[in-house]
């Protein structure tokens, strides 16, 4: 049998009233999910690595080149998916950054439309828009850590393709129009592979045949972007095969450590949790959902493949090695899909929302802005595994609750149940936009605090005044070198006449000595050697001349007069050619 019926649910009859119970709780979590998106997208910015991507593009464009032949440390599709975005900014870098997020956020509304009306043929009404409801809202409310990085993007791809893969009838077109956005979510960043490879086990979950065809067309339909980006760009090939020798941190370098990467897995899904409550109750979540479920080799195999999905996404964390908290910006997403289609499938069967499940929900919802400020006995990697399972225990204890309704109609929704319907939609939605606070964490490590938004927001605004001297001393217009990190171009905003405009290449030789025989590394060098910028910006806190390439330091010296080390070493400063 093709479709496994993981979203038909059947067998649970509509509850009388339902209409009248539902409705405060649709206005009640619609109220508050654009009240607080209105307020992430005037608050929350973007992120040091958008920034970096921005910067890069904006700069290499005032020297003459399109984002097709810049250098991002990033492939081709990602670099024209910033661009475009940002063709449509105008105004102030505050101003910028509020429409680059409004327009992600309604790619975001279409993208769940698009799911709601897809799992609308599967799923009762209200079952369809609440899922897709959480999934768009995971997204949109994603950490500014997640928001808008290739990962990020190739889950919205893969969400898109989900939808197009149920929702259109016939399923060969099906598998051809979703492999479109299947495709362009590997070449987010190659390593996004992993997150296609997520969607696909998640279709499987639903309908293995259309899941087979879509990842066979998804096969080709990558071959043909990944050509497609070689022949657009001029350097595509060269970037790609040196782009993976330039990350220290990688298996490919580093060797396979079972203890370690077992130990770093554990670890970092607490920090994933951390960043994303609605993480720590994956694993409940589940429970809820599969105990709908009535045969046990059907339970067993969802629980095996949401075991698989999880996995996956460690595993692309793993080979990258950096253990960056969005690279699994997936799962937040899955996560929260889950939560929609048991809390969904639960107020179906028993006419109110799981409360212990909900309840913890709301703690963890609560909690997460004012993590920094925790006791030491909240934090740590014992405490998040803990977090798990008290809400698996939750979970648990609902399923014991309600032991014996199953088997009779539901009772008549009262007052009690409306009112617990509409507090549970906005828990969720708090749940899901716990990232957005002042005090959330942007950065963890073990499952301890290392800064906050608030943090990182000071740092901005600290880097954009030290910018904002630079530029006072460079003439208006005139072309600069950088060798400083992308925040600090960001903020000067000069063009640069190299299209490597921030240094990666050769700043990597303070790590890996090897990286001066690489293609791109000599023609970065380039930059320096043949008709240098009149100007150079050097930050030494990234761009440290004593301990990168010695015969890189000496050219750059012989280039450019750079003021003395004094006071602050991580002040950039203005050098200018000799």
């Amino acid at each position: 049998m093709n479709d496994s019926g993981f979203l038909a649910l059947k067998g649970l009859p509509p509850l009388p009233t339902r209409g009248r119970v539902l409705r405060p709780a649709l206005w009640g979590g619609a109220v508050a999910a654009l009240a607080l998106l209105c307020y992430s997208v005037v608050t929350s910015g973007m992120n040091g690595d958008l920034r970096y991507v921005l910067a890069c593009l904006r700069s290499a464009k005032g020297g003459g080149f399109s984002a097709s032949d810049t250098f991002v440390h990033r492939p081709f599709f990602y670099r024209w998916f910033v661009a475009g975005l940002d063709s449509l900014t105008f105004g102030s870098t505050t101003t910028r950054e509020m429409i680059i997020r409004i327009a992600a956020v309604l790619l975001c509304v279409a993208t769940g439309l698009a799911l709601r009306a897809a799992l609308a043929r599967r799923l009762p009404p209200r079952d369809a828009t609440l899922t897709a409801a959480v999934v768009t809202l995971a997204l949109a409310f994603a950490p500014k850590i997640d928001f808008l990085q290739p990962e990020w993007a190739a889950t919205l791809l893969s969400v898109l393709a989900v939808a197009a893969a149920l929702g259109i009838e016939r399923p060969w077109p099906a598998a051809a129009v979703a492999a479109v956005p299947l495709g362009l979510a590997v070449m987010m960043k190659y390593s996004t592979a992993a997150t296609a490879l997520m969607a696909l086990l998640l279709l499987f979950a639903v309908d293995r045949m259309r899941a087979v065809r879509l990842g066979l067309v998804t096969g080709v339909s990558s071959v043909v972007l990944f050509g497609i980006s070689l022949l657009a760009g001029s350097r595509e090939l060269q970037w790609a095969k040196d782009m993976p020798k330039i990350n220290q941190g990688a298996l490919t370098r580093k060797g396979l450590d079972p203890s370690f990467l077992l130990d770093k897995s554990a670890s970092f899904l607490v920090d994933r949790a951390y960043l994303s409550p609605v993480v720590a109750l994956l694993p409940a979540a589940l429970l809820l959902l599969l105990s709908r479920q009535q045969d046990r080799r059907r339970r067993a195999e969802l629980a095996a493949l949401a075991v698989l999905i999880v996995l996956v996404c460690v595993a692309a964390v793993a080979v990258q090695g950096n253990w960056f908290g969005y690279h699994a910006a997936s799962l937040p997403v899955g996560a929260a899909a889950l939560w929609g289609l048991a809390v969904a499938a639960w107020y179906r069967a028993h006419g109110r929302p799981p409360l212990f499940f909900t309840a913890v929900t709301a703690v963890y919802a609560a909690f997460v802005p004012f993590a920094a400020q925790a006791p030491h006995a909240v934090q740590g990697v014992a405490a998040g595994w803990a977090a798990v399972l008290v809400a698996f225990l939750a979970a648990t204890a609902d399923l014991v609750s309600a032991r014996g309704s199953a088997t009779v109609e539901p009772a008549r929704p009262g007052r009690f149940a409306a009112a617990a319907v509409a507090l549970s939609a906005v828990v969720g939605v708090f749940c899901l936009a716990a990232a957005i606070w002042p005090g959330s964490p942007q950065l963890m490590n073990a499952g301890h605090v290392v800064y906050g938004n608030s943090d990182f927001d000071a740092r901005s605004d600290q880097t954009a005044r030290e910018s904002a001297e630079l530029d006072r001393q460079i003439p208006r217009g005139a072309p600069v070198l950088y060798l400083a990190f992308g925040d600090v171009a960001y903020f000067v905003g000069h063009p640069t006449p190299c299209r490597y405009p921030v240094p990666t290449f050769l700043q990597r030789t303070k790590f890996l000595p090897d990286v001066n025989k690489l293609p791109s590394y000599k023609e970065n060098l380039r930059c320096v050697t043949e008709d240098p910028a009149p100007y150079a910006v050097l930050q030494r806190s990234w761009f440290q001349l004593g301990n990168v390439d010695k015969t890189l330091a000496a050219t750059i010296e012989a280039a450019y007069d750079c003021p003395p080390l004094t006071g602050n070493s991580r002040t950039p400063v203005v050098c200018r050619l000799r």
